[in-house]
């Protein structure tokens, strides 16, 4: 349940004031842990679980005990294992007011009504601990698995090519194919993935989601079912289902428990039908404030005192999916203040931010980067972020606009910090105007972190810490970790993902190479003698203190 209705049903029932509220919510987003959990630690209630009778009461609901109870069969078999699973809805009783239901999301009166519809009963709510309530849904009706064959088992029919519009939109509109794909939604969010790939091919069609950075593939549905699911996400966001010939972009908003998930959604054309991509816009993330990034003391304290600063550059660089926009939106969070005024101009405006202006670039009509940021200086910001330095027109603006008074945020895609000093160079910028306004450039990649449920120390080869750079002899009593895998992390061995940094801060001396034109070789040189730390030399540092394993920082440095 979400934390925010929690500390609002707390306040509006008199157990605690508003300022107590926000300290808790604060202590939510800067814990990570649960609202019920955090009221505990508070000595408001004794155990997270003291939470549910004060939703029940609320909620005018009956408190049902699930820990030593097992459905029977009959009352099961009234909910089918797809609808249990998509609502998060567990039968508990049958009487003659209706048929009681625990919900994992109580407070959403939405679920309720939608169950209503698709189980054409009378239904009375019953509260019950949320994460009681998943465990037994989990246990009655089987995992994910059991739930998608119940419902493929229903989807017999095909969708032929040449069906035409109408009928296409009937199949995509039928409650099994409906099922089917909130399911999949469902399940792939659940599992935190970052992306949904629906991909056809000539004899199978494939779903695949990418979580924390890579692809796993789940059970692949009938290949005769890629046109009517396909067809199904297009309906939700709004595309044109007939035109199969040419790229289409769209987006979905949906409810998935207790929070609302935005997907970007984009069709390609393919020998074999319509590839469909959902890339998953989770709004935690641009809740991320600077201090939830995780970054080391010295980068964090180096970045709040630049953006803090009237004017100049400051980069993030990365390649794409390095987490260089979460880092960006959390830098402008901290500086969005009344007495500022924020512009961004972004391919596409991924989050809304209360309170800063932000333009989507459309190439198609002119709308590009270097036209935004032109209008901009007419709109009397203090600072902009520009999505991406991609041309030297947009460069040459953002460093024009720099040295007339104004912070500029912008990212490019290099592979290291000093390499983005000679590309901006390089795409046809000044050296002495790059020297004059460039602050500071941050390079990131994100590496998976090891899941805390199987970690376990192991001793490296030689030959892997060769390839790292470190001798055998160098260790001392350094210890090395891994996951071995568990249900927890599909065992995979990992478990979320964190940054890795490298910041070159542009001082005098680095400043007078920029002006000299020297290589990114010699700027590196430099940079290093005078402390910067390399993402190897980061990684190293997340290597040693247990967070992540060497083949991780072997791969993204």
């Amino acid at each position: 349940m979400d934390s925010n209705q929690i500390v609002e049903l707390f306040i509006s029932r008199g157990l605690i004031d508003r300022s107590l509220g926000q300290d808790i919510l604060n202590e939510v987003d800067n814990s990570g842990k649960e609202a019920a959990e955090i009221l505990a630690d508070f000595q408001v209630i004794h155990h997270r679980d003291d939470v549910w009778p004060v939703v029940a009461s609320e909620l005018g609901a009956e408190l049902v005990d699930l820990r030593n109870w097992t459905p029977p069969e009959q009352l099961l078999a009234l909910v089918p294992a797809g609808t249990a699973r998509l609502h998060g809805a567990l039968p508990v009783n049958l009487t003659g007011e209706g048929l009681h239901l625990a919900l994992v999301d109580p407070m959403n009166p939405q679920t309720i009504e939608d169950l209503r519809f698709a189980l054409g009963r009378e239904l009375v709510l019953a509260i019950a601990p949320d994460y009681l309530v998943e465990q037994k849904i989990n246990e009655c009706y089987g995992g994910e698995g059991k739930a998608m064959e119940d419902i493929l088992s229903q989807l017999e029919f095909g969708a032929e090519a040449s069906m035409n519009t109408a009928d296409l939109e009937a199949e995509a509109n039928s409650a099994p194919i409906i099922r089917y794909v909130d399911l999949v939604l469902f399940q792939a969010i659940k599992e935190r993935a970052s992306d949904i790939h629906f991909e056809p091919f000539e004899k199978d069609f494939k779903i695949r989601y990418r979580v924390d950075g890579t692809l796993y593939e789940m059970a692949p549905p009938p290949v005769h079912l890629s046109i009517p699911i396909i067809s199904r996400v297009k309906v939700m966001s709004n595309m044109n289902i007939a035109e199969r010939r040419i790229p289409q972009d769209g987006r979905i908003v949906k409810q998935v428990g207790d929070r609302q998930v935005d997907m970007r959604v984009s069709t390609l054309p393919t020998q074999h039908g319509e590839s469909v991509v959902l890339r998953v816009l989770d709004r935690s993330s641009v809740n991320l404030s600077l201090e939830n990034l995780a970054l080391p003391e010295s980068i964090y304290e180096y970045v709040c005192d630049t953006i803090e600063k009237p004017n100049g550059i400051f980069i993030v660089t990365g390649p794409t999916g390095a987490g260089k926009t979460t880092t960006l939106y959390a830098a402008l969070r901290r500086i969005n203040t009344i007495d500022a005024k924020l512009l961004t101009a972004e391919d596409p405006v991924e989050y809304d931010i209360d309170g800063i202006i932000q333009i989507p670039v459309n190439e198609s009509i002119g709308l590009t980067f270097p036209r935004i940021l032109r209008a901009f200086l007419r709109q009397d910001p203090d600072r902009i972020m520009v999505g991406e330095m991609r041309d030297m027109d947009t460069a040459q603006i953002a460093i024009q606009a720099s040295l007339t008074g104004h912070l500029v945020l912008s990212t490019l895609h290099t592979n290291d910090a000093p390499g983005a000093v000679t590309r901006l160079v390089d795409m046809g910028c000044e050296p002495f105007l790059v020297a004059a306004s460039l602050e500071g450039v941050l390079a990131q990649r994100l590496v998976r972190t090891i899941c805390k449920s199987c970690k376990a120390s192991y001793e490296p080869n030689e030959s892997i810490l060769t390839q790292l750079g470190v001798a055998v002899h160098e260790l001392g009593d350094k210890d090395f970790f891994t996951g071995r895998g568990c249900d927890v992390c599909g065992n995979s061995g990992y478990k979320g993902r964190k940054g890795l940094y490298e910041l070159l801060d542009v001082s005098d001396p680095i400043r007078e190479l920029i002006t000299d034109r020297a290589p990114t070789v010699v700027v590196k040189q430099k940079a290093m003698e005078l402390g910067m730390q390399t993402l190897r030399e980061d990684g190293l540092r997340n290597i040693y203190q247990g967070h992540t394993t060497i083949e991780e920082v072997l791969k993204y440095t």
